[in-house]
Formats: C-alpha cells, sequence, structure tokens
C-alpha cells in the first residue's frame, strides 16, 4: 500500500489558515484583539522560549470558548466552502492522482481538523483527516485542545495512531515547514515546498 501524506497549511493551502478563520469568524478586529491580548505569549513562542500549541491555545480561546459545538462546526464548513481558493491547484490535482491510483490519503495538519475537514468533504474526497483537536464539554467548546498541537513529532506519532503498521506501506509525504521536518523524515520519498511555482 501507498500513503500519501500531506501537510495542509502551507502545502495545499497558500497560506496559513488559522489566521484566515480567525479573521472569517471574528472579523479583523477581533482577530487583532486577540493577537494583542496574546503578543506577549507570541513574541516568547518566535524567540523559542514559548510551546506554539500553549500560544496558539490561548489566541483560539480568545475566539471560540463558550461557542457551541453546532455553531462551530457550521462555521467551519461555511469557511471551506467560501474559501476554496486558497487550496492550490497543483497539490489539490496531486491529491486526486493518488486517490485516482488507489492509493491512501491523508491531510495532517496543525490546524483545527474540524475547518481542515469540510474543504474535502464538500468535493467527495476519501481522505483521512488528522489535525489538532479542540476540547468540548457539554457541547460547548472550552477553549483548550484535546491532546496535543498536531505539529513537528505529533503529525508522526498521530499517522502511527490511524495507519497500520508502518512496515505495511510505503510513505510518501508532502511538506513546507519547520512542523514537517519529522514527518518529511519519517517518510520514504519525502517533499519539500513541491506545489510552489
Amino acid at each position: 500500500m501507498t500513503l500519501h501524506a500531506f501537510d495542509f497549511d502551507g502545502t495545499l493551502t497558500t497560506r496559513d489558515t488559522l489566521i484566515c478563520f480567525i479573521r472569517y469568524a471574528c472579523g479583523t478586529r477581533g482577530l487583532l484583539g486577540a493577537l494583542l491580548r496574546n503578543v506577549h505569549r507570541l513574541v516568547l513562542m518566535k524567540l523559542g522560549l514559548y510551546s506554539n500549541g500553549v500560544a496558539k491555545q490561548h489566541v483560539f480561546a480568545c475566539c471560540f470558548k463558550g461557542m457551541s459545538k453546532e455553531a462551530f462546526d457550521q462555521l467551519c464548513k461555511r469557511f471551506a466552502e467560501e474559501n476554496r481558493h486558497l487550496l492550490r491547484p497543483q497539490a489539490m490535482a496531486r491529491l486526486r492522482e493518488a486517490l485516482d491510483a488507489g492509493d491512501k490519503v491523508i491531510v495532517v495538519s496543525a490546524s483545527i481538523d474540524r475547518w481542515v475537514r469540510p474543504f474535502f468533504k464538500e468535493q467527495g474526497l476519501s481522505v483521512t483527516v488528522v489535525g489538532t483537536e479542540v476540547e468540548i464539554s457539554d457541547g460547548v467548546l472550552t477553549g483548550r485542545f484535546r491532546g496535543n498541537n498536531c505539529y513537528g513529532e505529533e503529525k508522526v506519532r498521530r499517522i502511527s495512531e490511524v495507519m497500520p503498521p508502518r512496515s505495511d506501506y510505503r510513505l510518501i509525504a508532502y511538506g513546507d515547514s519547520r512542523g514537517d521536518r519529522e514527518l518529511l523524515a519519517y517518510a520514504d520519498e519525502a517533499h519539500n515546498k513541491p506545489f510552489r511555482s
């Protein structure tokens, strides 16, 4: 079996969807407010002194803590429907080629899985999506993540969780950033920034 593992932000898309999603949901003022309230964490993160997952969780909580699961999922669905232009045509062509060849495709992303999944589901593409998961309690977002930010080594761990033993498939990986290094190193065939002209 051949498994194609695609990073989402920057690989399948032209930009980081966390910022796009927050702006879509909360407007530019809401985005700027969340960033300003967490500027100290973001600066420390850039200096390598603070976890990127924890910083991202604080920004996310500023915008979505207390929202119902149903409202959040509807927002995710609309975001995907209205932002398909973010997908790179060449990247999506490669993804479809893999599916047409009968290969398995997994999208593994540090972005929230609930807004990544609709980009493929709405197009009828049989793609497994794993990403950062939000914590939900009594039908409401707590503002925290469930488990680790799906970044770096966590991408490899998550693939290992949902796929057969590593010896049972050939892995072709596509990534574009520091968060994909471990995934690319884990693969039999690695492509770094393959869809940028």
